[in-house]
């Protein structure tokens, strides 16, 4: 019986230290794990102290060389995805930029001239009219210019009202590893290019819809290719002023009492030195950055018409882009960040 009892006083020392065992192993693995841890939690404060915090911060630090890499697929990648959508909606794209351009090529330089008073417009041209150069001529890099801007705008304002609407659908974009800046950058860019394109169908339509050829031709390709990136750049950036600091529901009359207006006014239809008789519209235009679009490209494709100087056109671009870029950067900012 003693040995009996003994044995049993021992098994129960042993299960009664059982759980004091358990509680001491349980207290060691909980503090492994807690070190571990607050190890793995610092090594995420830094990482998103150098990398994520630093991408995403208003004031715009400069990006480190490890982020660039990071930097450059998140803007491609968004470019490639705007582009396959609009590669979707290609045949839409293209009645878009060039119904206008179109319909008034194939009405004033087709239709008027074959009628019996002639063109209307053409009549009473000025140095121009002296100078046999025909109303299609004057007027092609006018609608290049149209063309650039009516897409720009179309291509930044319009989504971007979709975009800040109740669906918030730009917090999407905003997730991604980038800057804000940079996000409002890339929609600029690929505007840009669809401002381009649209520009460039202009020409083939201006060769062989009027009824007289039209006589253009390159004189400077730089200044061309110059032209063409700035003023497509500008019109993006106004795009992104009208969709970033307009309400959505005015879109519309955005359109109709801005956008209308300065196209009439930015000597799309008329070279900018036939103004001299109407001194007061002649001085009061060069505040419309599509003035200096529309004679941009008057000298770089028709030289033989009267333009303004080089020089004055590229400073007004560059000076009309950094401001609206600035505007629409700001705007594009506090709308998403409120």
């Amino acid at each position: 019986m003693n040995s009996l009892e003994s044995r049993n006083k021992a098994r129960g020392a042993k299960i009664g230290n059982l759980p004091a065992t358990m509680t001491v192993a349980s207290g060691r693995f909980l503090d492994a794990l807690l070190r571990l841890f607050l190890r793995d939690l610092k090594v995420l404060e830094s990482e998103l102290g150098s990398r994520d915090l630093s991408l995403r911060r208003p004031e715009y630090p400069n990006l480190a060389s490890s982020d660039l890499g990071i930097f450059l697929k998140a803007f491609v990648g968004l470019y490639l995805r705007d582009l396959r959508v609009l590669s979707r909606e290609l045949i839409p794209f293209l009645l878009r930029v060039g119904m206008q351009p179109l319909l008034f090529l194939f009405v004033f330089t087709f239709i008027l001239p074959r009628m019996a008073g002639g063109n209307p417009l053409a009549a009473g041209g000025g140095s121009a009219a002296a100078a046999g150069i025909d109303f299609g001529t004057i007027i092609l890099p006018g609608l290049m210019a149209v063309a650039i801007m009516f897409s720009g705008i179309a291509a930044v304002a319009l989504p971007l009202s979709s975009e800040f609407g109740i669906t918030r659908e730009i917090d999407d974009r905003v997730m991604s590893p980038l800057p804000l800046w940079a996000v409002a950058l890339e929609k600029v860019c690929f505007s840009a290019m669809q401002s381009m394109v649209a520009a460039l169908l202009v020409i083939p339509m201006a060769y062989f819809i009027p009824a007289k050829p039209v006589e253009a031709h390159v004189a400077n390709w730089f200044l061309l290719a110059l032209v063409l990136l700035l003023a497509s750049l500008l019109a993006g950036s106004l795009g992104l002023v009208i969709g970033s600091t307009v309400n959505p529901k005015q879109i519309g009359l955005v359109f109709s009492i801005i956008v209308v207006p300065i196209t009439f006014l930015g000597c799309v239809y008329y070279p900018w030195a036939g103004l001299d008789k109407i001194p007061w519209v002649k001085y009061g235009v060069l505040f419309n950055p599509i003035v200096y679009m529309s004679e941009g490209l008057r000298a770089s494709l028709t030289p033989g018409v009267a333009h303004m100087p080089s020089w004055a056109i590229l400073t007004a671009l560059v000076f009309f882009t950094a401001a609206l870029s600035r505007w629409g950067l700001n705007g594009f900012l506090r709308r998403v960040l409120s």
